[in-house]
């Protein structure tokens, strides 16, 4: 059972607004104000925490918007389309999303504010192009659009994490073997220190020290560690740790150029497709800031939407911030001339995850060893901490 916020008719045509609780579905409602005389206008399900799917992934929701694309433009409704989405979907929690969404457009809803309920599950870019193709009369152009525009963005992250999947196994192991020494090994060696007597030099003191401490207080540790990027999400959502973070990714050592062009791509190709399916440059500008989730980005874009309304290309009011490269100024200035700015936007897009995928496999090559030398350095440090009293005591015994 759900909850609903409806607005309905009287008999004499007067609207009204209420809450009905405890009804299955937008159909169910229906039938109840209609016993009692009145005509349902639109209604619109409460989300609750409880209610939020949790288990639906990026795929499916691809998945879902070429089929949504397909049956539509094949001359199906978008009702129709949508019931037959619901029989196809597999997965329970996605196929009650769908048919919470079917319900609320047969009560009235626009697709944008059907959709808009589950923005945790549709991205801002998904949203507008829905709107924007609802309105423009485009949607099964829209729809997949914002098909192939997902399957990018989620092309471009396999790579990235598929990319730096050796750097984190190789720091995952020089973790567990760390711990393993701290544990197991230099526990030993204490035993036998105390044994013999021998002095400990500064090195190893501080290694036995910090055995003590994940021995004795190891049940302290994991919450601590668990909790850290709890504490980090939380973080994150005060404006001005966001705008540090954000700065920082911008300007870190070794990663800033690579963090700049994901930006950047996210935002470009989120300006193009909204703009090629009718959108005004203005908007786009707007939901390709949200998209791109950086402060810096979101400051120039409202300096970009002013020089936009006040006349000038759109090329030339990139070329003010070096944020943009200049093959982005460069086929944004042949798209304005040629009349395909959204075409030539998203070409430039696609060069720039062209040079991610190379600018990633360069990185790695580099990380790699660096990664096993300073894994090398770290256990190679403990082993010389661990030995250090003994080579002492052996020079005692000569």
């Amino acid at each position: 059972m759900a909850v609903f916020q409806y607005t309905a008719k009287d008999p004499s045509g007067v609207e009204f607004e209420g809450t009905c609780e405890n009804v299955a579905n937008a159909a169910a409602l229906r039938s109840q104000l209609s016993k009692m005389g009145y005509v349902l206008v639109k209604a619109s399900r409460e989300k609750t925490s409880s209610a939020r799917p949790k288990k639906i992934k990026q795929h499916e929701v691809i998945t879902f918007a070429y089929k949504f694309s397909q049956m539509y433009s094949a001359g199906l409704s978008v009702v129709r389309s949508l019931e037959t989405l619901v029989e196809q979907t597999e997965n329970p929690a996605f196929r009650e999303v769908i048919t919470d969404i079917t319900q609320q457009i047969e009560t009235g809803a626009s697709l944008k504010d059907a959709f808009g309920n589950y923005s945790h599950l549709f991205s801002d870019f998904f949203l507008g192009m829905v709107e924007a193709g609802e309105s423009g009369g485009k949607l099964a152009e829209s729809l997949e659009m914002s098909a192939i525009y997902l399957e990018k963005q989620a092309d471009l992250k396999r790579k990235v994490k598929a990319a730096f999947a050796y750097p984190v196994v190789v720091s995952v192991v020089c973790f567990v073997v760390v711990g393993c020494l701290l544990i197991f090994v230099v526990p030993i060696f204490m035993k036998l220190y105390d044994q013999l007597k021998v002095p400990l030099p500064g090195p190893t003191k501080i290694l036995v020290n910090l055995s003590i401490l994940i021995r004795g207080y190891w049940w302290i540790l994991i919450p601590v560690m668990a909790a850290v990027p709890v504490v980090f999400r939380w973080l994150l959502k005060k404006p001005r740790v966001r705008e540090k973070y954000d700065d920082l990714k911008l300007t870190m050592p070794v990663f800033a150029k690579l963090n700049r062009m994901i930006v950047l791509s996210h935002f470009t190709r989120t300006f193009a497709m909204l703009a090629s399916v009718g959108v005004s440059l203005v908007r786009s500008l707007e939901v390709a800031a949200v998209v791109a989730r950086n402060h810096r980005l979101t400051e120039i874009t409202k300096e970009l939407q002013s020089s936009i309304e006040a006349g000038n290309p759109v090329a030339t009011s990139l070329k003010k911030y070096d944020i943009f490269p200049p093959m982005i100024v460069q086929l944004a200035a042949s798209g304005e001339e040629a009349g395909n700015l959204a075409e030539m936007l998203n070409k430039a897009v696609d060069f720039l995850e062209k040079d991610i995928e190379r600018m990633v496999n360069s990185l790695i090559i580099k990380l790699e060893p660096a990664l096993t030398v300073i894994m090398g350095v770290i256990v190679g440090v403990i082993l010389m901490a661990v030995y250090l009293p003994m080579f002492d005591y052996m020079g005692h015994l000569k």
